[in-house]
């Protein structure tokens, strides 16, 4: 249980796989699963192992919630922009639109991987030899982020060199000390002959470097450096503790959400949307829509994965203090775009995997992590973090995004559009049965008290967490329920 929370951002953090073991089911118990999120499937995959009889209710048309990899012929259900992919119809061209990586912390959905069968290789975050641009920087021309990064380091350890004499060391470093630390700023900034940096190995040769010598390139001045937002995200984004190092399935994320609804007996019942909730004393009943018809069904418990906002609107017999936490978890705003290309022409220039960033709207181009030396390949040709920058994409056809992708695109890949055969964009806070992405919300009460369930209905996903946005944080949630669940029922019995 301390692993769960610490996950869902109520106790430190720890990097251990968390399991949980059901006592075996009674007759006939039943639990409702609402949403067919990863949240969902997973609890479903321990219930039946228990015993369970599960039931899942999915409006979409498919399960998998925001763990969406699209493929050909696969439907993008955004309001007002509804799109059909046309990728080639070839395994190895697809798009995650949601989830990317997994981190090597969440050790609980490794484990959940490995047990399910599910191949896992390196996901490529950080690439120096990827490209950086931005209008007000190097004449709005790209530069390879190697050198931008050396180049950084080299003057910021120069400065520091020039410090150290200063008073206010005097207190922390004694003259070893400030000996290591020279040494240590010299192989930090790769100084040269006093203590000056003159450019770096590091940034690669402007010409040059292995049969001919090589010759360093012309290093930009720190005033110049800092023009570029670069250092503001992207030149320390891979070393989080969350990017550093992470996995990623093997042909898409949706390799998880496959191979756990291949396990389970009662498979998700898509285009059935839950209408109406009331929570009973010994269990908890629900209305829906499937197909235009309305049913009714029931269990001993409910476990919930519908958006907090959207089940505000569902008709229910929650109190009234309940519905205040609900809309106390707003949903922010992402949108990616997934780009088919002819050819892989960003290997000819040297990148294999990593992330490019500019100060245009679509913020990154991300590059596939496998298929290397294949023929073609498809980018994420946008990744969408700013809320603003979101309600101005929103606005536009996929057709205009994909165009407004191409022509940002060309400063970073000269000739890019050249190469697109084929592209399809998802804005999750307008994506239908979702109206959003990763939960919000700064207050840490609103998530932990959302944990608690109200009677037999248990909220679950990262809306019930701090630490949102991730599988793992879906997961946990979903085996803290669980445990509660187990708890009731020995009280029970």
């Amino acid at each position: 249980m301390t692993g769960m929370l610490a996950a869902l951002g109520a106790m430190p953090h720890s990097a251990t796989a968390q399991t949980v073991t059901l006592r075996p089911a009674r007759p006939q118990r039943k639990v409702l699963l609402l949403g067919a999120g990863i949240s969902s499937l997973m609890a479903a995959f321990e219930l039946e192992q228990a015993g369970y009889v599960c039931e899942i209710l999915e409006a979409s048309h498919r399960a998998g919630g925001r763990c969406m990899t699209l493929r050909s012929g696969d439907i993008v259900d955004e309001i007002g922009n509804r799109q059909v992919c046309r990728f080639d119809d070839d395994p190895t061209l697809y798009f995650n639109a949601g989830p990317s990586r997994i981190p090597h912390e969440h050790a609980t959905v490794l484990g959940y991987c490995q047990r399910l069968g599910v191949p896992l290789e390196t996901s490529v975050n950080l690439n120096p030899a990827a490209w950086l641009q931005f209008d007000a920087f190097n004449g709005g021309q790209r530069m390879r982020q190697k050198q931008y990064i050396a180049d950084a380091r080299g003057f910021m350890a120069e400065l520091t060199q020039k410090g150290l004499d200063d008073a206010w060391l005097d207190a922390e470093l004694g003259e070893s000390d400030r000996d290591l630390l020279r040494q240590f700023l010299r192989s930090y900034g790769d100084l040269g002959a006093g203590d000056r940096y003159r450019g770096s190995t590091r940034s690669g040769y402007s010409s040059g470097g292995l049969v001919a010598p090589g010759v360093l390139r012309d290093t930009t001045a720190l005033k110049d450096l800092l023009k570029a937002d670069f250092w503001r995200m992207g030149m320390h984004f891979a070393e989080s503790s969350l990017q550093s190092a992470v996995l990623q399935p093997v042909g898409g994320m949706d390799r998880i959400v496959s191979a756990v609804t291949a396990r389970l007996r009662s498979k998700p019942r898509l285009h059935s949307v839950v209408v109406g909730i009331d929570v009973q004393p010994d269990g908890v009943e629900v209305q829906y829509r499937e197909r235009g018809e309305l049913r009714r069904t029931r269990a001993d418990y409910c476990l919930s994965a519908i958006p907090a906002q959207l089940l505000l609107g569902v008709d229910n017999n929650f109190s009234a203090d309940y519905r205040r936490l609900l809309a106390g978890r707003p949903r922010g705003k992402l949108s990616r775009l997934g780009l088919q290309m002819r050819e892989r022409f960003w290997e000819a220039e040297g990148i294999y995997g990593g992330i490019s960033w500019t100060g245009q709207d679509i913020t990154q181009i991300m590059y596939p992590s496998g298929g290397f030396g294949g023929r073609k390949g498809v980018l994420v040709g946008a990744y969408i973090l700013s809320g603003e920058i979101n309600d101005r994409w929103v606005n536009l056809t996929s057709d205009e995004r994909i165009e407004r992708a191409l022509q940002q695109g060309e400063k970073l890949h000269p000739g890019y559009r050249s190469y697109f055969e084929s592209g399809v964009s998802v804005a999750w806070h307008r994506m239908n049965h979702m109206l959003g992405c990763t939960a919000t919300g700064s207050d840490p009460g609103t998530a932990a008290a959302l944990r608690a369930p109200f009677g037999r209905h248990y909220l679950i996903g990262d809306q019930v967490a701090n630490y949102g946005g991730w599988l793992e944080a879906s997961v946990l949630s979903a085996l803290a329920a669980l445990q509660d669940l187990d708890a009731k029922e020995v009280e029970a019995a």
